[in-house]
């Protein structure tokens, strides 16, 4: 499931990255690579503040629909 779907606290496997080769490439300097650990930690107005590798980053609602973690 993507990850705008997921509840906030719970800690999720990364599965997919997906979008265009940019995208995919932007994600993964960020920290969002296949098999890496995410958190939701809130959401504020569609935006998602997640924990990926010791960091807390915001990403918009379209970013979080391609990344896929189950």
């Amino acid at each position: 499931m993507p990850l705008s779907m997921v509840k906030a606290g719970e800690p999720n496997v990364i599965r997919k990255v997906g979008g265009k080769e940019e995208t995919r490439k932007f994600l993964e300097e960020l920290g969002f690579v296949a098999g890496g650990s995410v958190t939701v930690v809130t959401e504020m107005g569609g935006n998602l503040i997640v924990n990926v590798k010791d960091s807390r980053v915001a990403i918009g609602r379209d970013m979080a629909n391609k990344i896929m973690v189950g």
